[in-house]
């Protein structure tokens, strides 16, 4: 099979997803049928009671170059219904995503990465939301999502500027949470996961939901759409289990119920 036949590359290892965009020969750039392979992975990952966390990823040393310009221009849209760009920057996964960046990330592959929960990076990533040096607008959340992860002025002069940002200044400001040498991303990215996945599947669930929506919760409601969210985690098997294995100190048995 060519790597045009299998424009994305999914395996579930140890309850944790690993989507790899692969085309290499166009730097991993998403076209329709990239999307649509990215959003039934995203789809898969949260159907899939045996799978707790997903790794994004690209082959060939190159994460994404963002939307291909040559399928752009044939008339097609890199996008689907509900998740849009790449099938997740409108919508990612109920479940905690992990970015392993090679190379670069650069337009809606920064954007692909900004919609993840956690980034590492190796040293010789670049990222960068180059769009306005073509007289285009980042509209794959990179705009929204950037000043949320970095602070006001930084964001809007790498936005302004479309300059590429180096895996180190990534990590100075808490952008890429790992660095780590060339090649290593996805093993880093990997152990971040499994580390995860030690925990209670349905708790890890609660947990990210939590952190991702409270930011669109006003005060006097906060705690109650957080109750609605942590309540079945709280009465479910898995935390009498938790509590059981504590107790007995034992490694914990979860079953995700």
């Amino acid at each position: 099979m060519s790597h045009q036949d299998n424009p994305v590359l999914v395996e579930s290892v140890d309850g944790i997803q690993i989507i790899t965009i692969n085309r290499p020969y166009a730097k991993n750039s998403i076209n329709t049928v990239t999307a649509e392979a990215i959003g039934a992975a995203l789809d898969e990952l949260n159907e899939r009671a045996d799978l707790t966390a997903g790794i994004i990823t690209g082959s060939g040393g190159v994460f994404c170059a963002g939307m291909d310009l040559k399928a752009f221009l044939a008339g097609e849209r890199p996008s689907i219904p509900v998740r849009g760009f790449a099938g997740i920057v409108e919508q990612s996964s109920d479940k905690p995503l992990i970015a392993a960046v090679e190379g670069y990330a650069l337009a809606g592959g920064f954007e692909i990465a900004l919609a993840c929960d956690i980034i590492v990076a190796s040293r010789d990533a670049k990222f960068g939301l180059p769009e306005v040096k073509r007289g285009l607008v980042a509209a794959g959340g990179g705009l929204m999502r950037l000043p949320q992860r970095v602070p006001y002025h930084l964001a809007m002069e790498w936005a302004l500027t479309g300059d590429l940002i180096d895996a180190s200044e990534a990590h100075r400001v808490s952008l890429a949470n790992h660095i780590t040498e060339p090649g290593a991303a996805l093993e880093k990215a990997l152990e971040v996961a499994r580390r995860i996945v030690a925990n209670g599947p349905l708790a890890v669930k609660a947990t990210k939901g939590i952190i991702a929506k409270s930011s669109d919760w006003s005060l006097t409601e906060s705690f109650d759409r957080q109750r609605e969210i942590s309540e079945p985690v709280r009465a479910s098997e898995d935390a009498k289990e938790g509590a059981r294995a504590f107790t007995e100190k034992r490694s914990p048995r979860w079953q995700g119920r």
